[in-house]
């Protein structure tokens, strides 16, 4: 039952590119086989929730560098148990940002994602099947670097492949390049 919330968010997800397609049946299948798919402890994998924050001219990204994973990402983290992903994602870009005001672009899902966490202390390596929302704050909001990150900037679409160069980031850059000339 918990995970119906979900599902019904996947039903509406927008494919923009072939491969949103394979990740949307590999995240169905794994929520459809995983009933605790919430809960960090489940070793193989769980769901996250996602912040893509842009500026309200949106050409500029907000992004963590992360401390454990040392490489700039979006915000976002574990949902521990609650399947209201929306609220996961908000949550956690509020905590690891120190944005007061960050405004819904939308409720739909922007991307997902399916991506190996490696091994870290005594965790295991393990999937994130992450569920990412777009939300707009204000370039001139103070920021609050949290203890999970090194470092917080903003960072012009343009400039983020020289930041990053992950796949998922960069599907995320072409998807608000889209929505931009909407």
């Amino acid at each position: 039952m918990h995970r119906e919330k979900l599902k019904k968010l996947l039903s509406s997800y927008q494919i923009t590119f072939d491969e949103d397609l394979e990740i949307l049946n590999r995240f169905s299948a794994f929520i459809d086989s995983q009933s605790d798919c919430f809960e960090r402890t489940l070793s193989v994998g769980h769901i996250t929730g996602s912040a893509w924050v842009v500026d309200k001219e949106r050409e500029h990204v907000l992004f963590t560098y992360h401390r454990k994973l040392d490489m700039w990402l979006q915000l976002g983290g574990h949902c521990d148990g609650d399947s209201d992903v929306y609220s996961v994602a908000l949550t956690e870009a509020k905590e690891e940002s120190g944005l007061v005001a960050l405004n819904a672009v939308s409720k739909d899902i922007f991307d997902l994602d399916i991506h190996m966490i490696p091994k870290y202390k005594n965790t295991d390596e393990h999937y994130h099947y992450d569920v990412r929302f777009i939300f707009e704050a204000d370039l001139s909001d103070e920021l609050i670097i949290s203890k999970e990150s090194k470092d917080l900037s903003w960072i012009h679409i343009d400039e983020i492949k020289n930041h990053t160069n992950e796949s998922s980031i960069s599907r995320m850059v072409n998807k608000l390049k889209k929505l931009n000339e909407v």
